[in-house]
């Protein structure tokens, strides 16, 4: 699998309107067969500078391609995916309001 990953691999990138094909040079697909050589998916945080301009690189040559057949069957392999998602933000917690240790001058303390 990864003989065809070398001569014709592609790299996907996850980006928030969909995924997109890159059809890497041949000394970047080795560099990517690599890249990829622990896990199918990474997250562009998680790259190296060097890997992160590769990524860039890639993405903004415009090399992008379709993957898929007339029938809907792949006849590229992948050789990786990197995610360029933006961070999700996670809504802040609501805070409550610090508790104040009742005073001699609060209704609380007057009642007691």
């Amino acid at each position: 699998m990864w003989i065809e990953k070398l001569s014709a691999g592609v790299l996907r990138v996850l980006t928030p309107i969909g995924p997109r094909y890159v059809r890497p040079t041949t000394l970047q697909r080795i560099y990517l067969v690599w890249m990829f050589r622990h896990f199918s998916r990474l997250p562009e945080q998680v790259l190296t500078s060097r890997q992160q301009r590769l990524v860039e690189e890639l993405c903004t040559s415009q090399e992008f391609v379709s993957l898929l057949q007339s029938n809907g069957v792949e006849e590229v392999p992948v050789i990786g995916t990197v995610e360029r998602l933006e961070p999700m933000l996670l809504d802040e917690p609501h805070r409550r309001r610090p508790v104040r240790v009742a005073d001699q001058h609060s209704p609380v303390a007057d009642q007691g």
